[in-house]
């Protein structure tokens, strides 16, 4: 495949059926973005995850379905190649199913975005059906769902009881039957993982769910070592860059206050 052609649902069935793993990652505005689709990374979240590493909140919960827009606007600005989902926040799909579909619709119609996501499964099949037979391509979202962080308690594993496990197969097959072309799997145990991944024609997406998925996606700011109060056992650093901005920015404070920037080259 063409490195310039547009990532699509097909593609990345493709990508499965030929054992080329998925890369993924969250982006929230054009100039990270535009670096990472030209790094190759395949497919782009807008996630509801902009709550707490742009807005500094504690949870995703507060995210409004108009702040999605905005952001995944500025995303899809900055994309060629790669395929660019958008989460729906909280409360924008659990009401009804004919609310679900018009918000669907209008992150669809206002974004260029090629997807939505939505957290939760058999409860939402009726609504994912309806959208995905008018043509509004859905990711899933099953393991820790950070929308009902509040009823779980907390950011434990999930899946690691019989019940939980056997729920989440099962949810991730009635997501496929409904028309999902993917599924984030999130903190749940990698042979379940394993498991769910080889029952489905669909790819899986991990997210602390071991090596066994047909890709992998990580929040951007944990990926690149911005966010180092937040470290757990899935997130693997590949740069440093808050150390590097923050030094960055020492020393241009320096500059400034020692005269030396601006210097006359730098001047009208």
């Amino acid at each position: 495949m063409s490195e310039s052609k547009r990532i699509t649902t097909r593609s990345l069935m493709d990508m499965k059926r030929r054992g080329t793993r998925i890369a993924a990652l969250t982006a929230y505005d054009a100039v990270m973005a535009n670096l990472f689709d030209s790094a190759g990374i395949d497919l782009l979240l807008v996630g509801d995850s902009v709550a707490n590493v742009v807005q500094g909140r504690d949870t995703t919960l507060p995210v409004t379905l108009d702040e999605i827009i905005y952001h995944t606007r500025a995303v899809t600005r900055g994309v060629l190649r790669a395929m660019v989902v958008a989460d729906m926040p909280f409360m924008s799909y659990q009401v009804r199913v004919d609310e679900a579909f018009r918000n669907a619709g209008r992150i669809m119609k206002e974004t260029d975005a090629g997807a939505v996501k939505l957290e939760g499964g058999e409860e939402h099949a009726e609504a994912v059906h309806r959208m995905t037979a008018v043509g509004i391509p859905v990711m899933g979202h099953l393991g820790l769902q950070p929308q009902s962080i509040h009823q779980y308690g907390g950011y434990r594993p999930r899946g690691t009881t019989e019940a939980e496990a056997e729920k989440i197969l099962s949810d991730a097959r009635i997501l496929e039957q409904a028309g999902a072309f993917s599924i984030v799997l999130e903190k749940i145990p990698a042979e379940l993982a394993r498991k769910v991944t080889e029952s489905l024609e669909i790819p899986t997406i991990g997210i602390g769910a071991g090596p066994h998925c047909d890709g992998q996606i990580l929040v951007s700011t944990d990926m690149l070592g911005l966010t180092l109060e937040f470290q757990p056992r899935f997130v693997r650093h590949y740069e440093s860059f808050a150390e590097r901005a923050t030094e960055a920015a020492r020393r241009y404070a320096v500059d400034i206050r020692e005269g030396t920037f601006p210097n006359e080259s730098e001047s009208y």
